[in-house]
């Protein structure tokens, strides 16, 4: 048996011992994130703003389905799950006429008997999916970690490249294209390419890239996705010298703030840290920092994995972190922010999954961060 087939054995194995605990008759699963976990790493995606795909996932105590129609049952087989409906695999395929979705309906209530069913987007009478399997989701098995590793690694080399292209005359819009471009072509989808230029980015932490010129300064900020895990990562490029002049300056020690804000999140990334209390501490050092308002001015980060934020922290996530969850803190002042994604490990260690050795980086708190590329 492959990896990839443990993987699946071992959270079929989760989903039926969420059954058994609840009582459901079957657990079905829409979201991109749950298909993407369900089949380690498939992805049921074709529209990329879409929270579902055009294929579940049905399991009961007995079976397990890939539910789909026919115009996506091929290509699902062919490239997304080879070996599904092959009567030995895990997952059987169930193919319903693309135009009478009531005949899946249909076969979903005769599997179940019209017994319970756990979902993660219930809709109808179905339950929501319990915290229990909510948790196993967002702590990482070996070879998911694996995965992340080559999605991180090929997210932050697709930043460099795309700044390292960069133009000062280029708008926002040809930046995150040039972005976009380098994610496509490493086979990552670009869930989310943010883009501030000179003006805009004191005024906005949520930068839409727009049409106009970037100038001396930009931010780029990607959610990448592949296997269905996300890299988050945030990069600046400066045209010129940071300095060169009073106002310049200014940005660096905007930036040396927020390495110092983050050292403290990421300082307390242990097994059992609650998120409220690093939310807490950030709160403290933005105040420390002379800004006790930016806590208040977007949110901090908090873990992530199959959705590029699982769980926000705010005051009231008392949720505890645990060994192998991912996170990504993004502490941000305006002009500056910072943000990698991270694996707690098993002695309370972090690996940067997105760090590039080839970009810039000053070690801060012996962590090697990254500062703003310099092009003259």
């Amino acid at each position: 048996m492959n990896s990839s087939n443990k993987e699946v054995s071992y959270k079929l194995g989760l989903i039926r011992k969420a059954l058994s605990e609840t009582g459901a008759s079957a657990v079905r699963l829409s979201g991109t994130d749950w298909f993407a976990w369900a089949t380690a790493g498939a992805s049921n995606t074709v529209l990329l703003a879409a929270e579902t795909g055009v294929a579940q996932v049905l399991v009961t105590a007995q079976e397990a389905w890939i539910l789909t129609d026919e115009i996506e049952a091929q290509r699902l087989q062919d490239e997304e799950l080879p070996g599904a409906g092959d009567p030995a695999a895990a997952y059987k395929l169930h193919i319903n006429p693309w135009a009478d979705s009531a005949a899946r309906e249909s076969f979903v209530r005769e599997v179940t008997g019209g017994g319970k069913i756990l979902s993660d987007r219930p809709i109808g009478n179905q339950s929501p999916l319990p915290v229990s399997l909510l948790n196993q989701k967002r702590v990482l098995m070996p070879s998911e970690l694996e995965r992340y590793r080559r999605v991180g690694r090929l997210a932050s080399e697709a930043m460099t490249e795309a700044l390292l292209s960069a133009q000062s005359t280029w708008t926002e819009s040809q930046l995150a294209g040039a972005g976009a471009q380098a994610l496509w072509s490493r086979g990552l989808h670009p869930a989310l390419t943010l883009v501030a230029g000179e003006r805009r980015l004191p005024l906005y932490r949520h930068a839409t890239p727009k049409g106009e010129a970037i100038g001396r300064a930009a931010m780029l900020v990607f959610c990448a996705r592949g296997y269905g895990l996300y890299a988050n990562l945030t990069r600046f490029v400066f045209f010129g010298s940071l300095q060169a002049n009073l106002e310049t300056q200014n940005f660096a020690s905007l930036h040396r703030h927020v390495w110092e804000i983050e050292a403290e999140a990421l300082s307390l990334c242990l097994p059992g840290m609650p998120l409220n209390a690093i939310y807490d501490a950030l709160g403290q050092a933005y105040d420390e920092h002379g800004y006790p308002q930016a806590i208040r001015q977007h949110h901090q980060g908090g873990t992530t994995g199959y959705l590029s934020r699982e769980i926000i922290a705010n005051p009231t996530t008392t949720e505890t972190l645990a060994e192998n969850m991912a996170v990504a803190w993004n502490p941000s002042l305006p002009g500056a922010k910072i943000e990698d994604t991270f694996v707690i490990l098993k002695d309370g260690g972090l690996e940067n999954l997105t760090f590039d050795p080839k970009w810039p980086s000053v070690k801060v708190e012996g962590r090697d961060r990254p500062v703003a590329l310099e092009i003259s």
